[in-house]
């Protein structure tokens, strides 16, 4: 019996074209740049967000870090939603690693912030506050829907920025998935923007990596970042490889994922027991809470596991659904259908 798993959509695995380019991949040591698949993926990278240059990195962690690293220094503060990934999920790297200040902005239920607050965060010159040196904007924003930011409002930011000197990084983790759902190219999304980093293994099937873009002088500061860091690696091929599928590929097939989500979300919103609001569900990503008073989350998850369903748990009855390759329409009748009965 098939496991359908909506825990993530890093649950992926290798399409055969991947695994056919890796076995094939030309290889060379890219600590000294000399990797062509490497050297290939970057050059691609930089094209699509519209930067200088680009950088392979691990993950998207190790990505958003490096860009931090490369903008601030030690005492710096950096304005970014109470809900960025950045702040919630990434083990306050910055802090611990570049002695970075975190200052939270609220995130509106759209993923963005006011620029307003914005504006309010910015630090005066005064020699008690620490330097406020950049925004962070993430889009898809993964806890408030996965919901995309517009160009309109990226735009609106980064002029917010350029007013009071600071750069702008954009964690686009998901960033060919925001461009699917507005239908625009991924550069009216990034324009502007000083850095970008997005996830080869977020929905595009890739097993491994990410890559940071910017300017050439960015990339040269943040290469050197990543090797202070341990990232520095060799033969990358072998990661390179699948990343070029994942690019030239896999994003073109992201509206099915949508489509899925989009039906598993108005499916769901006709359970008794189970709310969601389908209209907030833009991308592959649902939220939905378990309201009923019949039962409790462990019996819930119980339930799921004995059918091979496996969901997020982000707290106490509130769970997360994501689609991605490998989950078709099949999968989200069976995911409704066994809904139905747990909650009947």
């Amino acid at each position: 019996m098939k496991t359908i798993d909506l825990m993530s959509d890093t649950v992926t695995l290798p399409t055969q074209a991947m695994r056919d380019a890796i076995y094939n991949a030309d290889f060379g040591d890219d600590v000294f740049g000399e990797d062509p698949s490497t050297n290939r993926l970057e050059e691609m990278a930089a094209r699509l967000m519209g930067k200088e240059s680009a950088l392979l990195v691990s993950s998207g962690t190790m990505g958003n870090l490096i860009s931090l690293l490369t903008h601030c220094s030690r005492g710096d503060e950096i304005i970014l939603g109470d809900q960025a990934h950045i702040f919630y999920y990434e083990v306050g790297g910055m802090s611990a690693l570049g002695g970075i200040l975190p200052h939270t902005v609220t995130n509106q239920p759209d993923g963005t912030m006011n620029l307003d607050d914005i504006e309010t965060a910015i630090r005066g010159d005064n020699i008690h506050f620490p330097r406020t040196r950049l925004i962070c904007l993430e889009n898809t924003h993964n806890r408030c829907n996965g919901i995309p930011l517009t160009p309109e409002y990226t735009a609106s930011v980064i002029k917010l920025a350029g007013k009071s000197g600071l750069k702008v990084h954009l964690d686009g983790a998901r960033i060919f998935n925001a461009a699917v759902a507005l239908d625009v190219p991924v550069t009216e999304l990034t324009r502007g923007s000083d850095s970008v980093s997005f996830c080869l293994s977020k929905g595009l099937s890739a097993p491994i990596g990410s890559l940071v873009c910017g300017s050439c002088d960015f990339i040269s500061e943040a290469r050197r970042i990543r090797k202070t860091l341990g990232g520095g690696m060799r033969q990358t091929g072998v990661i390179a490889a699948a990343g070029i599928i994942a690019v030239e590929e896999m994003t073109k097939r992201l509206s099915e994922d949508h489509k899925n989500a989009r039906v598993l979300a108005e499916g769901i919103a006709e359970i008794s027991g189970l709310h969601v609001e389908p209209e907030s569900v833009r991308t592959n990503i649902v939220f939905f809470d378990l309201v009923s008073d019949r039962l409790q989350d462990i019996t819930f998850e119980a339930e799921l596991e004995k059918r091979r369903i496996r969901l997020l748990k982000l707290g106490p009855s509130h769970f997360r659904a994501v689609t991605h390759y490998g989950i078709d329409t099949g999968d989200i009748e069976t995911t409704l259908r066994a809904l139905r009965e747990i909650m009947s």
